[in-house]
């Protein structure tokens, strides 16, 4: 038994690793992801890392082609309106499960990330961005009774982290989420939770929007079209 959760742990370490440089451009869309080389270079046999692989494949990062292994993504209009469209549906329902039963600490908590997000904006740390993102969008759900739909959202964020990133690069849309997570603290502070998952569908459907134009104009080798 121990064998098979070391080469769990070695994969999710991997797995993070190798969805860190995918994100922050290492890997650019199109690179050929291959298991021997990857296996030397983390000292580790090609099991692990073909786990590390399939999962990035889950997550939408990787496709694994025939004859040519694990290439990674390109930036796909297709796939912003699938993420978003479930993210749409499924964040506003954990909202409102979640926000009737905030305390005072998991308030402090979503202060404590939020301000983490304002210094990365001001420092323009991008690697910082997505994560914080992802993670105070999970701290608003954290009380929802629906934890198989919590780790769908979760999925959810962490593919729709490459295109956050690529939306947040400009200040505008740097400022704009910054705002929107403050009144989204606001509304579920003063208990408007309808209100808040109103304002959060309207939230997430205003990224998608900016990030359809952003890879819209982005240079072809960067983004697949819409068949």
């Amino acid at each position: 038994m121990k064998q098979p959760l070391k080469h769990r742990t070695l994969s999710a370490a991997i797995v993070d690793q190798l969805r860190q440089a995918i994100l922050d451009g290492t890997y650019p869309a199109g690179s050929q992801l291959r298991q021997d080389a990857l296996g030397d270079a983390y000292g580790v046999s090609r099991i692990p890392v073909r786990e590390a692989l399939f999962q990035l494949e889950a997550e939408g990062l990787v496709r694994i082609v025939p004859q040519k292994g694990a290439i990674v993504s390109e930036l796909s209009l297709d796939e912003i309106n699938d993420v978003f469209d479930l993210r749409c549906i499924l964040e506003p329902r954990l909202l409102a499960q979640s926000a009737p039963h905030f305390s005072a600490e998991d308030f402090e908590a979503l202060d404590d990330i939020h301000r983490q997000f304002e210094k990365a904006i001001k420092a323009k740390n991008v690697s910082d961005w997505g994560q914080l993102n992802a993670d105070f969008h999970l701290a608003l759900y954290m009380h929802a009774p629906q934890p198989r739909t919590r780790a769908i959202v979760l999925s959810l964020l962490q593919t729709s982290d490459r295109y956050t990133r690529l939306q947040l690069s400009n200040t505008k849309a740097m400022g704009t989420a910054e705002k929107e997570h403050a009144h989204l603290i606001a509304l579920c502070r003063a208990q408007k939770v309808e209100e808040a998952c109103r304002f959060l569908e309207r939230h997430i459907e205003a990224v998608r929007k900016d990030l359809l134009q952003v890879v819209a104009i982005a240079p072809k080798g960067r983004r697949k079209e819409k068949s």
